[in-house]
């Protein structure tokens, strides 16, 4: 039985085939495509109907599948109207709309209540921009649909809003996981946008019609966990003394908890509790990830490899946090990372060699500082952190990381967040135990270990 796998990050998407071989999983990348931002209206917009134009293009190259499932990254939505029709473009987190937005709730209110951190670019922060600037918007919107919601219901015609994707808008209820009607009303935002929360693992149905006869595609739709941090999880070879760290165009650190942890150290360490595919909880730390390196080489014209070998030989002058909203979308991220660099006391970079040692370095302390934020707000201690996503691939990157933490490091999968996706779907429409995850994963993934005596 043949399986695909759409995961659409913030930069780009990538199709994977997959099925089931006794214990041994067989995938194979169909398709890859670019997730681009335009400007619209003054806004920094996603093209929707490109990233569909490519799912169905991926579909037509994928042959005789029976399931399609999808995720993305998190936070941001479209509206529709009654008839299914977008209301208004589906903006970007990057985008600065949210700027300076406050909202009616305290901070501390907010995190007992949801369990979120707090960064100006969650849902809640965006609907309230748009009550702002589009309150007519919002007046004809009649649901509210996640970016992997909203494609499965063109792929299917069913809306749903799914629990992980959901989690990360700063709406949901940690404790019932479901939306927080009375903190949607008390933000003067309609209830009736929100539909209940559906727990990841349903079959949607088959694919429309007119869909099939395009594509030849004639697979059902299973309602993955919609968000790629919740696959990546999946993805990653953990046990109960393992973290997780999704590499990608963000990092993110974190842990997998049976409840939400609301305490005042988790607050103040700024952690956020995140639904888990299986109702649990990503208890995690959001980074700027290898999207500061992607800025820096674009800005040089300098590729990966030559980002990683520069900060090999190179010493930083300072360091950095990855996490400031500064780095999210700056008109130069070298010219950033200078300015950052000298309001903490340090010389600005020489050279664009400094400016990616300075990257690699401060990343590294940033997994560091997010681990034993963690392990202060469980009382848990981990020796285990599992690197997926193809941040993976980065060896220098977790030398590093292995280094600042001094704990033993996993590296892989690379394409972590699409084979959880796929090992998520076989479990849920029965090809495989969900117990078997990790047995698979052993068998299948290119895994590489870094351990302390290593260093």
């Amino acid at each position: 039985m043949e399986y695909i796998a759409v995961d659409i990050g913030a930069s780009s998407g990538k199709m994977l085939k997959g099925n089931l071989r006794g214990k041994r999983l067989a995938t194979e990348v169909v398709h890859r495509f670019k997730n681009t931002l335009e400007e619209r209206n003054g806004h920094l917009c996603w093209s929707l109907d490109s990233l569909f134009g490519s799912i169905l293009e991926g579909l037509g190259k994928s042959g005789d599948a029976s399931f399609v499932s999808i995720d993305t990254w998190g936070v941001d939505f479209v509206l529709l109207d009654k008839q299914g029709r977008l209301v208004t473009d589906s903006t970007s987190y990057r985008d600065k709309r949210t700027k300076g937005i406050s909202c009616p709730v305290s901070q501390e209110e907010l995190y007992a209540r949801t369990g979120i951190q707090k960064q100006e670019f969650n849902t809640i922060y965006q609907l309230l921009a748009i009550k702002n600037e589009e309150p007519e918007a919002l007046m004809k919107a009649d649901r509210l649909l996640f970016i992997p919601d909203y494609l499965n219901y063109l792929l299917t015609g069913v809306m749903r809003q799914e629990y992980t994707i959901a989690s990360t808008s700063n709406l949901l209820d940690a404790q019932k996981k479901d939306w927080d009607r009375d903190l949607i009303e008390r933000l003067g935002i309609k209830e009736d946008l929100f539909l209940p929360v559906s727990m990841p693992g349903e079959v949607l149905g088959p694919l429309k019609e007119d869909i099939m006869r395009q594509t030849g595609c004639k697979a059902s739709v299973v309602l993955a966990p919609g968000h790629d941090t919740a696959c990546a999880v999946i993805g990653a070879p953990l046990d109960d003394r393992s973290l997780f760290l999704s590499s990608g165009t963000w990092s993110l650190v974190g842990a997998l908890e049976e409840a939400p942890v609301l305490n005042a150290r988790a607050q103040e360490e700024n952690l956020t509790n995140e639904g888990g595919a299986y109702g649990d909880i990503r208890l995690l730390k959001n980074i700027m990830g290898t999207w500061m390196i992607q800025c820096l080489g674009r800005e040089c014209g300098k590729s990966f490899d030559e980002m990683e070998k520069a900060a090999r030989e190179t010493d930083p002058p300072g360091l950095v946090d990855p996490g400031d909203a500064r780095f999210l979308s700056p008109s130069s991220m070298t010219e950033e990372i200078g300015h950052a660099l000298e309001e903490s006391g340090y010389r600005t970079c020489r050279d664009w060699e400094e400016c990616a040692a300075v990257v690699y370095h401060s990343l590294a302390k940033a997994y560091a500082d997010a681990a034993s934020a963690i392990e202060n707000a469980t009382g848990r201690t981990f020796d285990h952190i599992a690197i997926v996503g193809g941040g993976s691939k980065d060896g220098y990157l977790n030398l590093l990381t292995a280094m600042h933490t001094r704990k033993k490091i996993s590296a892989g999968p690379a394409e972590g967040t699409s084979v959880g996706n796929l090992l998520f779907s076989m479990a849920a429409t029965g090809t495989m135990e969900t117990r078997e995850k990790n047995e698979v994963l052993r068998n299948s993934a290119d895994i590489t270990y870094i351990r302390r005596t290593d260093i």
